[in-house]
Parts: structure tokens; C-alpha cells; sequence
């Protein structure tokens, strides 16, 4: 029986494959393969569905957050608030333009920071806050917005796993001052290689960002302030905008997948499910459970309970991921911040349970129902 596997983008394309050839040999054929057209009219649907004026393609989702931060004016001497619980890239960027993360303990089921800490991690210094829509599950925008303009803060909206989710029928990425999107190929919107985009209102930051990923040049051979090389090739848009009409559908689909692991996997006690949030539209990017360790359970020694279950799956044929096992605070690059272990409780917690299955579009019943015999037969199993 064939094994199934945390993702599988080459299904996808073999459901798309004759599209996706056919974009992609049109651009060969132009000669344009930096800008031009394609892009541009990428950045324009890209744009309209997620309801702002203005979108900038770039080369992935960690340049989005250092471009729009960089437009921002955010540099040496700046706080950003945002989560230890997360992809490195989101604290990377806030240190890479001279500022500094500050982060805030997350929620235990829907896994983002927990905006009622909010106001606490709030100091003279602090310039903005940069919500992480993980795993796909939109933060609590209306209270996080309502914080931001009462101290009057900038709001980057991290939306790498979480395209096309919603928080209050608004579209991620169109609610802050800015939206920071990744194209990487695990995205719900994936290119086949690097990508991202920034999103906004202002047409201002939107000008910015554009001569910043130009090597800050508002004209050609003329820079009038440091930038970077960062582009979103013609190949990648070209596929991306042959993906962009079926994303609604996809992220139907994880909704639906997810629905049927939260039927099937409610009643066991080992397990703790993730929640979205009364208010959000989750799109699924991970399945993310919480495996609790049952007292008087045997296991191996040194090994966490989590990691003994994801390699009893993994004998059984059923991918699984990890993300992330050491919050952003306890990383070594971050050890001059002086975070001590326990100081965000619930996100070393978080890191030692957390197990993603798997999560894609086009994982069928017969699949899924394999994930889920396999896992209740680990978690039924006494080892002595």
C-alpha cells in the first residue's frame, strides 16, 4: 500500500499540468522572463482578490516582510511585537532592518500570539506589531487593530500560511497597513519555486517597496537610498495566476478535510485539536494536533512523546511534520535577547506537542482514513 505523505505537490499537477506547461512555455517564448506583463498582471488579480489597491511581487515571503518593514521606516532603536512561535524568517527580518522582536505568548489552540498580552509587551520604543496568521487560522484582527490605533502602532500582517483566510469577511493581508504573502511551493498558494508578495492601500508604500526591491532605484542606474535585488520572476507569475482561479476551491477542500479529522479525532484524550477562532475563516495550511502524554504511559526514554508517535506513523507508511520545535525566544541567534526557558510557557509547551498531518487539497478519503487508523493505533499501543 503506498505510503502517504504530509503534502504531495505533484498531484496538484498532474490536475493542472497541461495549464501550468502551457503559461509557463508562453513566457519561454516572450523572452520576458524578469517583469513585464506577466507580472504585472499577476500583482493586479493577486491584488483584487485580496481587496486592496495595490500589490508588489518579490522574491519570497522572508523579502516581503523586510521590504514592507523597510518602507515602514522601522530601523535601529524600533520594538516589533510579534510571536515566538513561528517560522524564524518573522523575527529574522525585524532584526535584519536594526530593530527589535519582542514577543508575546500565543493562544493554545489556535496557535497565534495571544492578542490579551497584547498591551503589556507595549513600550515607548514599540513601533509595530506583526501578527502571524498561522498554520492558516487569522488572528484576532478586530481586537489586534483596536490596539494598534490606540497606541498608534503599524500593523504587518505575516500571511505566509494563510492565504485567502478571512477575519470578519475581510481577506488577510487587506486589514493592517501591509500584508507579507509567501509563494513557496507548500503554500495554498504556491509557485514551483520562491515567491511573495506585499499588499496595501497605500500607494505610497506600495512606490517604496517597488524601488526598494530595485536596488532603490526609482529610475534605472539611479539609487538614491540602499535596496536589495528582489524579484518575482515572469515563469513564477505565470504559474501563479494559472493558480490563483482554483485557490477558493483548495482551501474548500482543506476545510473539508479538516472538518473530517476534527469528527474523527475529537474524542480521544491524548489529542487536543486546533480551534479557529469565533470571527475566522481558517484555510488550513497545517492540520496541527497537540499530543498530550498520558501519565503511566510507557515510552522510550529521552524522547518526547510527540516525536515517539510521529516515528510509530512513519513505520506505518503516514507522513507528519514538526512545526516548530524551538520557539523563536530559545533560538541561539536570539540568546542576546535574554529570554529565559519559561518565559512564554504555552509555546515551549506548544513546541514539545504540536504533530501536522497530512494536509493537502487532494488528499483523498481512502488517505485520510489510513492517517487516522494509523494514528489511533499508536496511541493505543502500550510499549514496555
Amino acid at each position: 500500500m503506498n505510503n502517504v505523505p504530509p503534502l504531495d505537490l505533484a498531484k496538484q499537477y498532474t490536475l493542472i499540468g497541461e495549464e501550468v506547461n502551457a503559461a509557463v512555455l508562453k513566457v519561454l517564448a516572450s523572452g520576458r522572463y524578469i517583469g513585464g506583463p506577466i507580472v504585472e498582471q499577476f500583482e493586479q488579480a493577486f491584488a483584487q482578490y485580496i481587496g486592496v489597491e495595490h500589490c508588489v511581487g518579490c522574491n519570497s515571503g522572508t523579502d516581503a516582510l523586510y521590504l514592507a518593514l523597510r518602507a515602514l521606516n522601522i530601523g535601529l532603536g524600533d520594538e516589533v511585537i510579534t510571536s515566538p512561535f513561528t517560522f524564524v524568517a518573522t523575527a529574522e527580518m525585524i532584526t535584519a532592518v536594526g530593530a527589535t522582536p519582542v514577543f508575546v505568548d500565543i493562544d493554545p489552540t489556535t496557535f497565534n500570539l495571544d492578542v490579551n498580552q497584547l498591551e503589556g509587551a507595549i513600550t515607548p520604543k514599540t513601533r509595530a506589531i506583526l501578527p502571524v496568521h498561522l498554520f492558516g487560522h487569522p488572528v484576532d484582527m478586530t481586537r489586534l487593530i483596536t490596539i494598534a490605533q490606540s497606541y498608534n502602532l503599524i500593523v504587518i500582517e505575516d500571511c505566509a500560511q494563510a492565504t485567502g483566510a478571512r477575519w470578519d469577511g475581510q481577506q488577510v493581508g487587506s486589514i493592517g497597513d501591509v500584508g507579507c504573502f509567501s509563494f513557496f511551493p507548500t503554500k495554498n498558494l504556491g509557485a514551483c519555486g520562491d515567491g511573495g508578495a506585499v499588499t496595501t492601500n497605500d500607494p505610497a508604500i506600495a512606490t517604496r517597496i517597488r524601488k526598494l526591491k530595485e536596488h532603490g532605484q526609482p529610475t534605472r542606474y539611479y539609487s538614491d537610498e540602499t535596496g536589495i535585488n528582489s524579484r518575482l520572476d515572469a515563469i513564477q507569475a505565470a504559474i501563479l495566476q494559472i493558480k490563483l482561479p482554483y485557490l477558493d476551491y483548495w482551501n474548500q477542500q482543506r476545510a473539508k478535510i479538516a472538518q473530517a479529522y476534527h469528527q474523527r479525532l475529537q474524542q480521544i484524550p491524548q489529542i487536543i485539536l486546533p480551534q479557529a477562532q469565533d470571527g475566522g475563516e481558517a484555510v488550513w495550511n497545517q492540520y496541527t494536533i497537540r499530543l498530550c502524554h498520558e501519565e503511566g504511559r510507557k515510552f522510550p526514554p529521552d524522547l518526547l512523546w510527540r516525536d515517539w508517535v510521529r516515528e510509530e506513523l512513519q513505520k506505518l507508511g503516514i507522513g507528519s511534520m514538526v512545526y516548530y520545535p524551538l520557539p523563536l525566544h530559545l533560538q541561539p541567534v536570539y540568546e542576546s535577547l535574554g529570554y529565559a526557558p519559561g518565559t512564554f510557557p504555552l509555546a515551549e509547551k506548544v513546541a514539545r506537542e504540536v504533530l501536522s498531518l497530512p494536509m493537502f487539497p487532494e488528499l483523498d478519503s481512502q488517505q485520510q482514513e489510513r492517517v487516522i487508523y494509523a494514528l489511533k493505533d499508536c496511541l493505543s499501543q502500550r510499549l514496555s
